[in-house]
Formats: C-alpha cells, structure tokens, sequence
C-alpha cells in the first residue's frame, strides 16, 4: 500500500514537473524571441525609457508563466485532493513561491507534491531571473553602443590631446 503511494505521488510529480518545464521553456525561448526582436527593432532610439519598458514587459510575461505554472498545480490539487480552486490555488502559489505558510496542507497521500513544487519554483524563478538578466544585459549594451561616450572623452567624444591638437 506504501509503495503505491509513493508510486502515485512520485508518478503525479514527474508529470507536474515536465509539463511546468515545458510552459517555462516554451514561455522564455518565445520571450527572448520577442526581446531580440524588439531590442534589434529599436537600436536608433532604444533609451532608458524604452529599455525600461521593455523589461517590465518582459518581467509581466514572466509573471504570467508563472502563474500559469502555478495554476497547472492547482488544478492538479483540485482535481485530486483539495476540496475548492481557492485552496488549491492559495496552496500552490505558497508552496511555488516557497513561502510555505502552513495553513493550507495536502492529505497524508499527496504531501511530498508540495515540496517538488517548491523546488520546480525555486529552479522556474532562477530561469527566468536569468533570462531577464541577461535582456537587462543586452539592453544595456545596446543604449550605452547607441550613446557617444561624451563623459569619459570630453564633450563632443574628443580626448583632450585632441582637442589640444586642434588649438
């Protein structure tokens, strides 16, 4: 009996945690597609603002994967031992976030989901802190490629030996 219920659980875990890689995977690689796009689109005017915008574009669809890992969760717990989707929902989200208040639990059968889940967020949350690193990296590169370097060589880019050459 104890080793069908492992067998369920670890069953039920292996399938949760593919289908969550598959919608964080799916989800970034079309991400850093419209990054890449959007960013090579607006070399001549990609600013502090537009870069700026462009992150918390990208950070709200990140969010929205993960809400949509954390509801393919909930829907499982709904479907197999959490009484209603607000629990379940509330259950998932705590555990994914691994904030983990405890006044929501599985039953006795279902109880190691919660902390795979935990784990499975933890890992989806340093994909994407990675991810947007890395756009935040480009759209650095891009703005200070597309801005004269007029601090650091004087006002109009020249050094001062240059402008010592030219009086």
């Amino acid at each position: 009996m104890k080793m069908m219920t492992f067998a369920r659980q670890a069953g039920a875990a292996v399938l949760l945690v593919t289908l969550t890689l598959w919608i964080q995977c799916a989800g970034i690689a079309m991400l850093i597609r419209w990054a890449r796009a959007s960013i090579e689109r607006g070399v001549a005017r990609l600013n502090a603002l537009h870069g700026a915008i462009l992150m918390i574009r990208f950070s709200a669809w990140v969010i929205v994967l993960h809400f949509l890992q954390i509801f393919l969760w909930s829907a499982f717990y709904r479907w197999s031992c959490l009484s209603s989707f607000e629990s379940a929902f509330y259950f998932s989200a705590t555990s994914f976030s691994t904030v983990g208040y405890g006044d929501i639990v599985l039953p006795r059968v279902w109880r190691l989901l919660g902390p795979v889940e935990s784990v499975t967020g933890v890992l989806m949350c340093g994909i994407s802190v990675s991810c947007l690193f890395v756009v935040a990296t480009k759209v650095i590169e891009r703005e200070s490629a597309s801005t004269p370097m007029s601090y650091a060589n004087g006002v109009d880019g020249r050094s001062e030996g240059d402008l010592e050459k030219v009086f």
